[in-house]
């Protein structure tokens, strides 16, 4: 037994020996880099710059009541059309106290005055009649009549639009009915059935009823980087991406271009403004985060590479070209001058043919052979 276990031992030593000097020797004998080739190619290139914003109403109308009190009915809600003039809502008005009382009152005191100026103005017109007394006496009593029958007019007046908003007269024009002042749809009602609210005045913005926007008419309100706003103008063409509408693109146009910028997140940055264009049929929702793409250059029919093929030495830049063939690859430097890029590809002016084949993105053999494993 001792003797097996001495020739076992052996063996696999001299296996773990040869194993070792194998795998260094496969290790040392490993295939050598291979490198993805490309020629040049002619295509157009377009550089760009992006701009994040969204795309809102140009006319976005907050509707304000002119008395407090509280909404008694709202009629209209978010989504509806509405024309100038359409009632949104009717609030009822809660009047003070203290200027109910001093109204009654006073209906009350021209109410007894119209009535003791209506007593003396048929006795003295009886008496004019009759020629007793002159005109001037009638005439005096006849004026003060139609002033204690306006007083009276006026007192009671002052009382219904304490108590209701609106005269008999004037109930049509109501301030406690809420319209719309212009036309368009409602993107909100804040408000509910209920609830109090504050006229608009000096002191006071008010409380919002409705707020009401022309959906036709839509702007990107967006913002652009310091170090792309001196390369843009107003006139400009913009194609807009709005990310919850997919496989649609939006033209527009950039038509305000801010003066001055603000700082955030430690960058300038400026307010841009553009016109967007919708086609009959179109509807984009108020608030919709979109991207602008406005284009600072373009070249047609130029000749590119990709921008990873380049690579740079000092002031100057140049690819490696292969002057051997795919099995025995021989690179070479060659210097190029370059010109437009758009991230992707660059214009190659001047160093290149092609027909030169280009030094690219190393090749990983394990992907390689997994895509040869696939096909198979």
């Amino acid at each position: 037994m001792k003797k097996f276990f001495k020739i076992l031992l052996i063996v696999i030593l001299i296996t773990s020996f040869f194993g070792t000097v194998y795998f260094l020797y496969s290790k040392s004998n490993s295939q050598p880099d291979v490198y993805k080739t490309e020629t040049p190619k002619i295509d157009n290139i377009t550089k760009k710059t992006v701009a994040t914003g969204s795309v809102v109403p140009r006319k976005e109308i907050e509707i304000k009541p002119q008395v407090s009190g509280i909404i008694e009915e709202i009629y209209l809600e978010a989504g509806s059309e509405v024309k100038k003039g359409d009632i949104i809502a009717k609030v009822k008005i809660i009047p003070d106290m203290v200027t109910l009382n001093n109204a009654e009152s006073r209906v009350n005191q021209s109410q007894l005055n119209y009535e003791d100026s209506k007593i003396d103005y048929n006795r003295q017109k009886e008496l004019f009649d009759k020629k007793v007394i002159p005109y001037g006496e009638y005439q005096k009593a006849q004026l003060s009549f139609n002033a204690a029958r306006e007083e009276l007019n006026a007192a009671q007046n002052n009382l219904d639009l304490i108590r209701k908003g609106a005269t008999k007269q004037t109930a049509h024009a109501s301030n406690t009915l809420i319209r719309s002042t212009i036309n368009g749809m409602i993107l909100d009602v804040p408000v509910e059935v209920g609830n109090s609210v504050i006229q608009s005045n000096t002191f006071n913005d008010g409380t919002t009823i409705a707020v009401i926007a022309d959906m036709s008419d839509m702007i990107f309100d967006g913002k652009v980087d310091e170090t792309e706003v001196g390369k843009i103008h107003e006139g400009m063409d913009i194609v807009l991406t709005i990310g919850a509408i997919e496989n649609e693109k939006f033209e527009a146009k950039l038509t305000y271009l801010s003066p001055k910028g603000v700082e955030e997140n430690g960058a300038i940055q400026f307010e841009i403004k553009a016109n967007v264009n919708l086609k009959e049929g179109q509807f984009i929702r108020a608030g919709y985060s979109a991207n602008a793409n406005i284009v600072l250059e373009k070249k047609d029919s130029v000749m590119v590479i990709p921008e990873g093929f380049l690579n740079f030495e000092n002031d100057s830049s140049f690819v490696e070209i292969n002057t051997g063939t795919e099995e025995e690859p021989n690179f070479e430097k060659r210097f190029v001058h370059t010109g437009l890029s758009d991230g992707i590809n660059i214009e190659i002016t001047e160093g290149l043919s092609l027909k030169d084949k280009v030094k690219g993105e190393k090749i990983d053999p394990k992907k390689v052979k997994e895509k040869e494993t696939n096909a198979g």
